[in-house]
């Protein structure tokens, strides 16, 4: 397999300040660890930032540009998403065909969102993921806490097993790049 990782939303409005994720402290070094990791194995890194038309996070206001701290170069392929989907009218399927990918890791933000509709349709479209299940979080909604939403996502996304394609959920550190 040939894979790449794919960092979502990795943003400073959803890293800092009001609308931090749940635990991004503890996070962010894991999702570096991640980077690091597959540029050792010449893996590419994806990073994925959502954007608004209004409000925040709009194109390169402050709140759409990636947080402080995080591993990302210049040369790393960048994706402009407008939906919780990274692939939905993006050039991101073109970007990993070009380069024969067909392994996906996945770490990023929000698990409810980006992170459940991303693992999806990457399967449905074929791709071979896994998702760090220590390197993705959401926040607290009006139902459930940040730490439950991001389990019980884990242990949903961990038995589709249904597409024909492999899905595993591992700790970041067992994460592995073919």
């Amino acid at each position: 397999m040939t894979s790449a990782l794919l960092v979502i939303d990795m943003q400073q409005g959803l890293c800092t300040g009001e609308w931090a994720m749940h635990g991004i402290d503890l996070m962010l070094p894991r999702v570096n660890g991640l980077i690091d990791r597959a540029r050792a194995a010449g893996v590419p890194v994806v990073l994925i930032q959502h954007e608004e038309a209004e409000g925040d996070p709009v194109h390169d206001r402050a709140g759409w540009q990636l947080v402080d701290g995080l591993h990302a170069r210049p040369d790393d392929p960048r994706v402009r998403k407008a939906t919780p989907d990274s692939f939905y009218e993006t050039e991101l399927g073109q970007l990993l065909q070009q380069r024969g990918i067909d392994h996906l890791a996945i770490c990023g933000l929000q698990s409810d969102f980006c992170i459940d509709t991303t693992v999806r349709r990457a399967l449905a479209l074929g791709y071979h993921v896994t998702l760090a299940s220590d390197a993705h979080s959401t926040m607290d909604n009006d139902v459930l806490p940040a730490e439950q939403i991001t389990a019980h996502h884990n242990w949903v996304l961990e038995r589709l097993q249904a597409f024909g394609t492999r899905m595993e959920v591992v700790p970041a550190e067992a994460v592995r790049f073919a």
